[in-house]
Parts: structure tokens; sequence; C-alpha cells
């Protein structure tokens, strides 16, 4: 069972094939749209949607080519339903169907953030269900409990900004370009652990719920009082915010698994790739006994092949496939909601 997958939702445009019968990926191309938005400081949404339209074809004929595969052979063309901006959704749902009807196969209409959720299965050391999941990706930060495939139960969530919102508003703060999230760890590295003193918001909480916008808040308070900032102190202060927030993801995730009775813990989203935080929830988790599992760091990111892996074990649990056709995105849409 050949499965294309089709990623559009924000700035990365990806094409995968995925073999569900072997559980290979053939192929997968990436297209990422971060140096036409950096000139605007971020993602503006009608130019992501025009990009999508121009690369779609030929990331689709590299992946063709790379996997030794034809149209021909393809059993089924999954693509990300929502959540994300409605004109990029709109370019690659409209895309899928549009070639589904033309080869007479069937959709899969996917979950952006199943496809982040399920991505570490990818690996050469995939995870077990069941498992606890932290998703950070963009603007949602959620614990889950993952029992099988479209079986999702929410243990907490952000209530306001998301890990990766916070991140790119206090690079902002710190003069930053975007993606601020990536520019601020790379600052943080070169900054002195513990010179600047941050809030953990809801560290003691006694729930498995977020918020980070208290912290955003923090550090423009403290970039205010400082007035101009050297070096020095923009790295100190990236590293001080680092430094609560991973504390707070570690600590929250951590408890979800133990509070579970689960022993296995699934990190997965663009945040996933922050090298402070695999760094201390591998050595906390070791201590726990917990078993962690992230994608590949080129899976971290917006990419097709979660959409196809996604989309392939939907099919082979018999809980999607569509025929081609009549379409809708959802640019706002629970993962609960999408068993």
């Amino acid at each position: 069972m050949l499965v294309l997958g089709i990623e559009s939702s924000c700035d990365e445009t990806g094409v995968a094939l995925y073999d569900g019968d072997d559980g290979t990926l053939l192929a997968h191309a990436l297209h990422s749209q971060v140096r036409m938005h950096a000139e605007y400081g971020g993602v503006v949404p009608e130019l992501a949607s025009r990009d999508h339209i121009g690369r779609l074809v030929p990331l689709l004929r590299q992946v063709l080519a790379a996997s030794g595969r034809s149209l021909a052979q393809i059993d089924a063309i999954a693509y990300t339903q929502g959540p994300g901006l409605a004109g990029a959704l709109l370019v690659g749902a409209a895309f899928a169907e549009a070639l589904a009807m033309a080869l007479g196969l069937p959709t899969v209409p996917v979950h952006h953030l199943e496809g982040h959720l399920l991505s570490p299965l990818l690996s050469a050391r995939p995870p077990r269900f069941p498992f606890v999941a932290l998703l950070v990706s963009g603007g949602h930060t959620q614990l889950m409990r993952v029992t099988g495939v479209g079986e999702y139960a929410l243990l907490g969530e952000t209530l306001d900004d998301a890990a990766g919102e916070a991140f790119d508003k206090t690079a902002k703060l710190l003069g930053l370009g975007y993606p601020g999230g990536p520019a601020l760890a790379v600052l943080a590295a070169s900054g002195r652990p513990g010179r600047v003193k941050l809030p953990r918001p809801m560290l003691r909480s006694g729930d498995l719920d977020f918020s980070f916008s208290g912290l955003k808040t923090a550090v423009l308070t403290r970039v205010r009082e400082l007035g101009t900032l050297d070096d020095e102190q923009r790295a100190d202060i990236a590293c001080g915010f680092q430094e609560a927030i991973v504390e707070v993801l570690v600590s929250k995730a951590l408890r979800a698994v133990r509070t579970s009775g689960l022993r296995q813990l699934v990190v997965a989203g663009g945040v996933g790739a922050n090298r402070e935080l695999r760094r201390q929830l591998d050595a906390r988790a070791l201590r726990s006994r917990i078993e962690v599992f992230y994608p590949e760091l080129e899976f971290c990111t917006d990419n097709g092949a979660m959409i196809a892996l996604a989309g392939a074990l939907r099919l082979q649990a018999g809980l999607a496939g569509k025929a081609a056709g009549a379409f809708a995105v959802r640019p706002r849409w629970p993962l609960t909601g999408a068993g």
C-alpha cells in the first residue's frame, strides 16, 4: 500500500511516499518558505498560499523520481486537512483531491498534530502504543495519552501562549530575526545559566496545563528595566527564558507519564528539536526509568512524511479513506476530534 502524503498547513510544502506494507519511507521532499517570510518578520498567509501552488508539482516529481515509483502505483493520497492557515490548507487539499480524482484513488484527510504525534514511528527506534505525547508545535502545547491510532485523550494544554509562540515573541523582544525560536536557542547557548531568574508559570499548579504568556511578559519587563542591551545581556536573558520553558515542559511531561502509569514519552513538534529540552528530558527520564522518543530532526518541523505515515496508519486501522471529490479544510480542529 503506497500512500502519497501532502503537507501545506503553513510555511513548508512537503511531499512524501510511504510504503505501508513494510513500513518504509520511500522518499520525501520539503521546501521551506523561511527566506521569503523573513523579510516580513513572520508568515504572510497570502504569500504562503501562492508559494505552495508553485511547489507541489515539482516536489511530487522529485519524490516519484527518488522513490522509483509512478503515479499509477500509488494506492491513496493523504493530506493535511487542518489545523493551519486556511488558504495554505486549501492549496494542498485541492491538489490532493484533484490528483486522487484523476487517478481514481481514495483520499485520507489528516490532522496536522496527529502527523507530528506519530512522526517518531518513522525512527529506527519507534515507540509502542500506548504512550504519553508532549506536542510542542507552533501554537500548540499539549499533553496527550495515546492508546492507538485515532485514540487520543487530552491530559493538559496551554491556556494562552504555546511554547513555540513564547519562543518567537521573546526572540522579537531581543531583536532576533525570523524564525525566532531557533535563533533564540542559538543565542541562549552563549548565555550564562542561572544569571537571569524568570518565573516558571504553573510549574506547581497540580495539573498538566501550561501558561507561557506571563513568562513573555516577564522578559519584556526585564528588557525595559535594562534599557539598551549588550550582547552578553541578550544572551543571558535568552538563556534564562529557555531554562524556564524547559523546566516547565520537562516537569509536566514527566508528571503526565508517572500519573498515567505508562513508561513511554513521545516528544514531537518544532520545539521538540530544542537541544536543551532534549538534554534535560533525557537526563531526568533516565533517573525515572522512562523511555523518551523523538522524531528525527528533519521530521520535527512540518513535513510530508508524517502525513503519509499518518494516512497509511489510519487506512490500516480502518479509520479513514473516502472517495475523492468534495472536501473541506479545518483551520481550527482539536486533535481529540480527529479519532
